[in-house]
């Protein structure tokens, strides 16, 4: 098992006709019913579509058919991607038992493929959240220990491939919402670079910030399934496809001379594990001949105020649609339409989505727009810039996922911001649109992973991911290896 990802391996089962697609299936269906009661992971199990998939694999195997990359192998959708006929509802009250009638393309081409959607992942509300503890159907459990968050808002994602009831994810990144997760449950998540992934399908909370990404138990996994969905789509004028090499294939080319940055201000404020990990995987990093730069790139503190101007700013206008008349929840008893739309509203969205959506909708207003908004652009530019000039002088850079480890359910930060605090070294890629993989590097003194984040320039997926898997096969770490609970292949 540790010479491949979780994919191969499923499909090597196939093909030596060790285990069938329906047999494997059923595995996973039943682990998910023992296993999901404590970690509420899956808000929604799709049994039915998961044997019929599986049922067409087998016919393939028993043909002789050669199965497709993605073929035939579990995986878990989080519930903001559409999938026609099976509900999709952001974990809202105000799209609770919503329906969509199209798949959003990222399903879509998975869909063709036959995988095997096992159901659809808990998430933090409308994505906004660093917890997965504002989901209306209540928040997810981290399978390392679960007193403690899984993240979010990908939380459900990253617990369900952690636990191994899903081979795999499919999450959405606004700020780190893939690579945050995954960091807390130990295992690897990609934030391909803005444009890889179609978007179309995908429920908007940022849409200059938003992106489809994998995670996976493996990076050979998140490899995978990067070269298989990063396809241009007509329907989404954002996309852009792979516009770099094929990163599969090239995972196993030496990183000798390899030229690893280092920003000061991303090792600012990390605790004492953390910074011990991440000073551990350096070292991994120079016995395999890398070389270290260190760089300032001032611009990035203020990249988590940039970040909130404009998520919160985009998400205003985004969820204006839920309004009760075209989308969403409405209201049994109103007066006037002004009363049907702010019920309807008040009803339907949670704590959180209000706060940011208040937010957004002052940062909007003609009298703010000015300060904040046209200012948070400018700063966003020179943000970039700074990348730009870092990539002249390194291939990658590296930094750690999260500050932290995972905290305990029902944690009551000081101020609202220190909540924000866990998207620190992650919103500066989103703002950039820059590729970034967060990869287990080793585990606090209570046994709680740890992440870290290595950041390419555009369309550089393929140096980071060669960069992780060679991070990830010299150091060897098993993070996952201890869990005792999921389906074991």
């Amino acid at each position: 098992m540790k010479s491949m990802g979780r994919i191969k391996h499923i499909q090597d089962l196939f093909n030596k006709k060790q285990v069938s697609c329906t047999e494997l299936t059923n595995k996973y269906l039943k682990t998910i019913e023992s296993v999901n009661k404590e970690l509420n992971a899956y808000i929604n199990i799709t049994e039915d579509t998961a044997l019929k998939a599986a049922q067409k694999v087998d016919e393939k195997i028993s043909k002789g058919i050669k199965l497709r990359p993605l073929e035939g192998v579990p995986l878990v959708l989080k519930d903001n991607i559409l999938t026609k006929g099976i509900k999709t509802t952001c974990c809202s009250n105000m799209l609770k038992g919503y329906i969509p009638n199209y798949d959003a393309t990222v399903w879509s081409i998975l869909k063709e493929q036959n995988a095997v959607l096992l159901g659809k992942a808990n998430m933090d509300e409308f994505a906004m959240g660093c917890s997965c503890g504002t989901s209306c159907f209540g928040g997810s459990k981290n399978p390392h220990d679960t007193s403690k968050v899984p993240g979010g808002s990908s939380g459900g994602s990253a617990a369900a491939v952690s636990a191994n009831i899903a081979a795999y994810s499919l999450g959405t990144d606004t700020g780190g919402s893939i690579r945050q997760p995954s960091s807390f449950c130990g295992i690897v998540g990609l934030k391909p670079t803005y444009g890889a992934f179609s978007r179309y399908g995908v429920v908007a909370f940022a849409s200059t910030l938003d992106q489809v990404g994998p995670m996976a138990a493996t990076v050979e996994d998140a490899a995978l399934i990067y070269d298989n969905l990063a396809i241009k789509d007509l329907k989404d004028t954002t996309s852009l496809g792979m516009m770099g090499e094929k990163t599969f294939s090239n995972l196993r080319k030496d990183i000798n001379g390899i030229r690893i940055g280092l920003p000061k201000q991303y090792f600012e404020g990390l605790d004492e594990d953390v910074r011990a990990s991440i000073n551990e995987a350096i070292k991994v990093y120079e016995s395999l001949g890398a070389k270290f730069v260190k760089l300032d790139m001032p611009n990035i503190k203020y990249s988590l105020p940039i970040y909130y101007i404009l998520a919160t700013s985009e998400a205003s206008s985004n969820l204006a649609r839920f309004d009760g008349i075209r989308f969403g929840h409405r209201t049994k008893e109103y007066k006037d339409i002004n009363e049907l739309i702010s019920k309807s509203r008040e009803e339907g969205f949670g704590e959180e989505v209000k706060r940011r959506l208040l937010l957004g909708t002052y940062m909007l207003s003609s009298r703010h727009n000015k300060a904040y908004i046209k200012e948070a652009k400018k700063i966003r530019g020179a943000t970039l810039k700074s990348f730009d000039d870092a990539f002249t002088k390194c291939d990658v850079i590296l930094s750690s996922t999260v500050p932290s480890t995972a905290f305990e359910h029902g944690f009551v930060p000081e101020d609202q911001m220190q909540a924000y605090m866990t998207d620190i070294c992650t919103v500066p890629v989103n703002i950039a649109g820059l590729p970034a993989i967060s990869v287990p590097c080793g585990k606090d003194r209570n046994g709680m992973p740890i992440g870290m984040q290595l950041i390419g320039d555009r369309f550089k997926e393929s140096t980071i991911l060669n960069a992780a898997y060679q991070f990830e096969k010299v150091a060897d770490l098993g993070i996952l290896d201890d869990l005792n609970m999921g389906v074991k292949l």
